[in-house]
């Protein structure tokens, strides 16, 4: 059994020769160039797949090679897999399996009288073997198509594969090609691609996923598993960003990056202080730029759409949704820009890169556990003495008690499972809606500052802003009762009892 290690990186298909004429590339000590085509198989309800498990037929030359490889790790673009290769002889063979219980389970013939293609990758591969501190990395430029039913996608990725090199080694040599080329982490396998392709399911924006964590892991641990999620949620939402007009794409990538800051500081104690800083403000950068087309994305669709929707023929109205969208085009772009922009693929490597320490530091003996439930209970208590200081009236208090219940509910979706007996479901539900109701509460005030910034001095735009508000007056005031209602609950806030 081998075990892969790679560290796969999306390259725009432009960038290409500018990728081969890379001073890093006169380094090597042996290169070679060879066509590959691959058939993936599984059936045809997916069985392979549901069970993490790939196998594949490569064609080299005349040679056909049988691999079969398990899910192993695999987290924003760094992957770790188990598998093995041996040679097809017109039927698949799993005897050189070590794992009994995988081997018989592939072995059913049942199974495999339902094994049929799936997909299949077609490339021309390039590699190049550097030498490291420490053996060798074999780098390889893949360029070709995925292919399925029909349909198939090009394919233009790098991959940097341990040949006897440490993890570092890896890093190192992505850095330094990023230095010169707009290089981003990718999260998805050609085998991946591939199947997305043969399901016919329309791209669309990704929502985090649940973060399971074992109880056995320290607290440094588990912040690099929530992190490395966060990192995965904001790549997997970065391609469409780029090329879709869905705006919820971008929404996504925020709501990756406000969630690795809110580990950031619920890890906080048990983290050193590089790593910190290392995420920290870079995140707080790209954050602010994902917010401000955000805002006026709210600003455009949820505030003067309906208005305008009420209103039609609105001459006013529809000069103020003007001044916006000019607005919003403008802020828009440069956030595309500065997500193709070669320092994004460095940031994210360099977050990748500091979430793989050589050394993981002992901060603290604390078992996850513990270190869990006593944060969870620090923020709960918080937002207690944040709902008794709120007041209806007083939007500053009203802010803060967002941030507080913003902040416990990411702790619970992160940390429930090691810290509470009970189901957390229902209290992260009770403080989502009270988030959300919040939330549009905000929304609305800063919709008056951002609309006074953009009718500026014209009488007319101003004018437009006042018929926004007043529409949206009776939202506001229902939506301060709804708070009022609420807060007496949230001092009364209780968490799920310790295992």
């Amino acid at each position: 059994m081998g075990n892969e290690v790679e560290l796969k990186l999306a390259l725009d298909e432009a960038h290409q020769a500018r990728f081969l004429h890379h001073p890093l590339l006169k380094r090597a000590t042996a290169r070679h160039s060879e066509t590959l085509d691959n058939i993936y198989y599984d059936t045809g309800d997916l069985s392979l797949r549901r069970h993490g498990i790939a196998l594949r037929l490569r064609r080299q030359g005349k040679l056909w090679l049988q691999t079969v490889k398990l899910a192993g790790s695999a987290a924003a673009g760094l992957s770790s897999r188990p598998e093995w290769e041996t040679r097809y002889s017109g039927r698949f063979e799993f005897s050189a399996i070590e794992h009994t219980e995988l081997r018989a389970w592939l072995e059913r013939p049942r199974l495999l009288a339902r094994i049929v293609p799936i997909c299949e990758t077609r490339f021309r591969r390039n590699t190049w073997q550097l030498p490291a501190s420490r053996g060798t990395v074999l780098l390889t430029l893949d360029r070709g198509w995925v292919i399925a039913d029909g349909r198939r996608e090009p394919i233009s990725e790098l991959e940097l594969e341990l040949a006897g090199a440490p993890v570092q080694a890896l890093f190192d040599l992505a850095g330094e090609l990023a230095e010169r080329i707009a290089l981003r982490p990718a999260v998805l396998s050609k085998a991946e691609r591939g199947y997305r392709l043969h399901s016919g399911v329309a791209p669309a924006p990704v929502k985090a996923n649940a973060i399971g964590l074992d109880t056995e892991l320290t607290p440094f641990a588990a912040f690099c598993r929530i992190a490395l999620a966060c990192l995965e949620h904001l790549q997997q939402n970065h391609h469409g960003a780029l090329h879709s007009e869905d705006v919820e794409y971008i929404h996504q990538m925020r709501v990756a990056t406000r969630r690795l800051r809110a580990a950031l500081r619920l890890f906080g104690p048990v983290l050193p202080s590089q790593l910190r800083e290392a995420l920290r403000q870079p995140m707080a950068g790209l954050t602010r730029q994902l917010g401000a087309a955000r805002d006026l994305d709210v600003l455009l669709g949820e505030i003067v759409a309906p208005v305008q929707a009420a209103l039609p023929g609105e001459p006013r109205l529809a000069a103020l949704a003007g001044q916006i969208t000019d607005q919003r085009y403008g802020v828009r772009g440069a956030t595309l820009a500065a997500l193709a922009a070669p320092a994004y693929g460095r940031m994210l490597l360099a977050a990748l890169q500091a979430l793989h320490p050589l050394e993981p530091p002992t901060v603290t003996e604390e078992s996850l556990a513990a270190f869990a439930a006593r944060r969870l209970g620090h923020l709960a208590r918080r937002v207690r003495r944040l709902a008794v200081a709120a007041r209806s009236d007083n939007p500053a208090t009203l802010h803060a008690l967002r941030i507080g219940i913003k902040r416990l509910r990411y702790a619970i979706e992160f940390l429930a499972a090691p810290a509470t007996r009970g189901k957390p479901q229902r209290l992260h539900g009770r403080l989502a809606q009270a988030q959300d109701c919040l939330g549009r509460l905000n929304d609305l005030a800063n919709a008056g500052v951002l609309l006074s910034r953009c009718a500026g001095h014209d009488p007319e735009l101003r004018e437009a802003v006042a018929l926004v508000g007043g529409w949206h007056g009776t939202r506001h005031a229902a939506l301060l009762a709804e708070v009022a209602a609420m807060l007496p609950r949230l001092t009364r806030l209780r968490l799920p009892s310790r295992p």
